[in-house]
C-alpha cells in the first residue's frame, strides 16, 4: 500500500480553499485541516484576554495559557480554544481584521507550524492521509507534502464570494479588505504567502466548487499515478 498521502493547499482568501479541500479530503477520504483557523483562534484569545493584537510582547506573553485543538472530519471540521468549540466566533469581523497582526508574530508561526505538523503526524500515524490548507503549508508547513496546490482567482471574484458570506458586506469594501490582507500575509518577514515552486497552480475565478474540487482530484491522482476511476 502508498503511504498516505499529505495534500497541501495554499492560496489567499476568496480564493476558495476551505470549500474545496473539504470537498477533495471528502470524495478522496482524507482528513482535513485548517490551518487558518489555528491563527483565528490565537487572535481570539487575544481579543478574549483584551490585549491589543498589536502587542507583541502581549501576544507572546498569552502563548503558553493558550491551548488550541483541531477536528480534523472534513464533514464536521471545528477549532477548539481552550477545550471550547470557536469555529463560529473565529469567524468573526474583529478577528478576521486582526488576524494579519497577530499571524505575523514568529512566536505565534512557530508554536502554530508545531501544532500543524503534529496534527499531520497524527492522522498519518493513524494511517490516514490528509488535506492541509493555508498560506505557506507548501514552503514552510510540509515542504515534503506529497502533492502542492495554489488555488487563485480575480481579485473581485474573490471578494464577491467573501462578501457573499457575510450579510450586508459591499463587493468593493471587501475587496480593498482582501488586498490589505493580502498584501501583509505576502509581506511578513516570516513565512509570508507564497506559492511553493512545485505547487500547481489552478485559478479559480471561472470554475465551480465541484469543478474545482474535481481539478484538484484529478491532479492528486495524476501525481500519484492513478486514474480519476480510483478516486474514493
Amino acid at each position: 500500500m502508498p503511504a498516505p498521502i499529505v495534500i497541501a493547499v495554499d492560496g489567499p482568501a476568496g480564493s476558495g480553499k476551505s470549500s474545496v479541500c473539504r470537498g477533495v479530503a471528502q470524495q478522496m477520504g482524507l482528513q482535513y485541516l485548517d490551518t487558518g483557523a489555528m491563527y483565528r483562534a490565537m487572535t481570539l484569545a487575544v481579543l478574549q484576554a483584551d490585549q491589543d493584537p498589536g502587542n507583541a510582547d502581549a501576544v507572546r506573553a498569552l502563548l503558553p495559557s493558550v491551548v488550541i485543538t483541531s477536528d480534523t472530519d472534513p464533514a464536521a471540521p471545528a477549532i477548539l480554544l481552550n477545550g471550547q468549540n470557536v469555529s463560529a466566533a473565529v469567524r468573526g469581523a474583529e478577528v478576521t481584521a486582526a488576524v494579519s497582526s497577530v499571524s505575523a508574530i514568529p512566536e505565534v508561526r512557530l508554536a502554530m507550524v508545531a501544532l500543524q505538523r503534529a496534527e499531520v503526524s497524527r492522522t498519518l500515524s493513524d494511517g490516514v492521509g490528509i488535506v492541509v490548507e493555508g498560506r505557506d503549508i507548501g514552503s514552510v508547513v510540509l515542504p515534503d507534502a506529497s502533492v502542492k496546490v495554489f488555488l487563485t482567482a480575480d481579485p473581485q471574484v474573490r471578494a464577491q464570494r467573501r462578501a457573499s458570506e457575510t450579510d450586508g458586506a459591499e463587493v468593493a469594501v471587501t475587496q480593498a479588505q482582501l488586498q490589505a490582507r493580502d498584501a501583509l500575509d505576502a509581506g511578513r518577514k516570516v513565512s509570508p504567502m507564497t506559492r511553493a515552486e512545485d505547487a500547481v497552480e489552478i485559478d479559480t475565478t471561472a470554475l465551480t466548487l465541484p469543478e474545482v474540487v474535481e481539478a484538484v482530484c484529478a491532479h492528486v491522482l495524476s501525481a500519484r499515478g492513478q486514474s480519476s476511476e480510483m478516486s474514493s
